[in-house]
């Protein structure tokens, strides 16, 4: 008798779990915070499995999938840099730009005989210069960051055209080409450095005082100041970020096409926003994660390899891309309501 009075309360017991399982499942898929997080991860899993049974012959190749990861590697360092800008209730407008001239300045000094690792600091440190600009004008002068970015976005294009007289820079080293096509158990060099740049940037946005201050200064910049946090400080840093890591992008781009290009790719910028966006960040700052929209960068790339597959014409893409930034956009308004 005892022994059914025991199996029965097991059972109600069981069943109580399992029904309180089942309502906070309910309850978490009814959160749209959970949906910013895991939406990207979602995503990418289902365009991955549409492609793949589309054209499994063709998109899930070892040669496909790398041709994936080497098309991310720069995107997602730029990505790293937009989410620290954008994480403090920012935007910067100018990477595309900026990583043309430091582009250019690359060249310029290879073309010089300077030495390949001072080639690469130069490239990096004119990006610097371009990032503490506009964070100066934007905290010091308390200009509106997208006016700001704007400007230097047409600054900077110019000042490569103007530098390179419109005219590419033909960079032949072997060091530089090694870094584009060698890899290491089917990875990419190139993937292992921008995976390198994303870890350091999580530790440092998560695991250090400067990241706790850049998200307080996002989240609410007025509590931040009563706090002691400088705003100044925080603003001038994070867009030197952006701006350094697009300089440092920009070696990267010319070890894929071995020239310096002064034409800007504002395919870059785009997709910079729209990775962020996708990826979970706050477009009002205050809340930012660097996984996320480092899988989003994969995403679109993945989206647009997909899509040159199946034959779909290169103008359509753009309106993938502009659709999946209008979508993620609204999403996250909704998170914050």
């Amino acid at each position: 008798m005892k022994t059914t009075k025991s199996n029965e309360t097991a059972s109600a017991e069981a069943e109580a779990v399992s029904k309180s399982r089942i309502d906070n499942l309910r309850v978490t898929f009814k959160d749209p915070f959970f949906w910013s997080r895991w939406l990207v991860v979602v995503a990418f899993l289902l365009i991955v499995l549409v492609f793949g049974a589309l054209s499994p012959e063709a998109f899930l190749t070892t040669y496909n999938l790398n041709n994936i990861l080497v098309a991310s590697a720069i995107p997602a360092i730029i990505v790293v840099g937009q989410t620290f800008t954008v994480a403090t209730a920012g935007i910067d407008l100018s990477v595309s730009s900026i990583m043309t001239f430091g582009a250019v300045c690359f060249g310029l000094a290879f073309t010089n005989g300077w030495p390949l690792y001072q080639c690469v600091i130069f490239s990096t440190l004119a990006g610097l210069l371009c990032g503490v600009l506009n964070g100066l004008i934007i905290a010091k002068r308390q200009v509106n960051d997208f006016i700001v970015t704007l400007g230097m976005l047409s600054v900077a294009a110019g000042a490569a055209l103007v530098l390179s007289d419109g005219k590419p820079r033909q960079i032949i080293d072997e060091r530089m080409a090694n870094i584009a096509i060698n890899e290491f158990a089917h990875i990419p060099y190139l993937m292992f450095i921008a995976f390198a740049i994303v870890l350091v940037a999580h530790f440092v946005l998560f695991h250090t005082r400067f990241g706790t201050h850049l998200l307080a200064v996002g989240g609410d910049p007025d509590a931040a100041r009563a706090m002691g946090i400088s705003i100044v400080k925080i603003k001038v840093l994070v867009y030197a970020i952006s701006g350094s890591l697009a300089g440092f992008a920009a070696v990267l781009a010319i070890s894929r096409i071995g020239a310096a290009e002064p034409a800007a790719n504002t395919a870059i910028l785009l997709n910079s926003v729209a990775a962020v966006v996708l990826g979970g960040v706050s477009l009002f700052g205050g809340r930012a994660t660097i996984l996320g929209p480092f899988v989003a960068t994969l995403l679109l790339q993945a989206l647009s390899n997909g899509l040159t597959i199946l034959g779909v014409a290169s103008y359509y893409q753009y309106v993938a891309v502009g659709v999946v930034v209008i979508i993620s956009a609204s999403l996250v308004r909704t998170a914050n309501k």
